[in-house]
């Protein structure tokens, strides 16, 4: 091998290995912005349904992602009516927060509809036990809206139909009928008042005569 070979030879094994070394750099770091490399542990959380939730969807604790979804697998005896398991990789520095009771639920963000888990802590409550099983929240499907919008509108329609079966005309007798028997019933009590008014008048005048001739030593000249 001449010089000239040998200069081809080393330039390119030199571009290689720098090739490499770029390579190596710029996955390392990018894995340590993303927390790839540092200390993390695990939160198992049991789902019916995921919803469409796929690995490597973030997991935020009031809003800031403290770790992602790392693997999604189906259970081999379902819990209470859970069948997939979701666990999620949580940084080790955001530890603390989890000694506290919290709930995870598979929310929907943004317009294309990307999935990701949402952890919320809870006033009161026990805190987070990894030893037990641990339930998330279901994420709402589209169709369980239609199913809802749906029976309310039948029961607004059913609603409906039931007023316009009303017979107005009766309706409004009935409520003549009523307001005519309101109005007797109260001028009767009125008349009631009135002649209780009137007795209470005279009764206080005969008691006060009787007073009056008992201070005078002239009780029975009352009659």
């Amino acid at each position: 091998m001449n010089l000239r070979d040998f200069t081809k030879s080393f330039m390119a094994g030199l571009f290689f290995i720098v090739g490499v070394l770029l390579i190596v750099g710029f996955v390392f770091t990018l894995g340590k912005d993303k927390g790839l490399a540092k200390a993390k542990f695990q939160i198992p959380v049991l789902f019916n349904n995921v919803g469409g939730l796929s690995e490597g969807a973030p997991a935020r604790l009031a809003g800031v992602t403290v770790g992602g979804v790392s693997s999604i697998d189906f259970l081999q005896k379902p819990v209470e009516g859970r069948r997939v398991v979701v666990t999620i990789s949580v940084l080790d520095k955001y530890r603390p927060q989890f000694d506290n009771s919290v709930k995870f639920a598979i929310v929907t963000e943004g317009v294309l509809g990307e999935k990701l888990m949402e952890i919320k802590i809870l006033d009161g409550g026990d805190k987070l036990n990894l030893s037990q099983p641990i339930f998330g929240e279901d994420p709402l499907e589209v169709s369980d809206l239609v199913e809802v919008f749906t029976s309310a509108a039948d029961s607004f329609t059913k609603t409906a139909e039931e007023i316009s079966q009303i017979d107005m005309v009766e309706l409004s007798t009935v409520m003549r009928d009523s307001s005519k028997a309101l109005l007797i019933t109260a001028d009767g009590l009125n008349a009631m008042m009135d002649e209780l008014y009137d007795i209470t008048r005279k009764s206080k005048r005969i008691f006060d005569r009787i007073e009056q001739k008992v201070i005078e030593g002239d009780l029975f000249k009352v009659f």
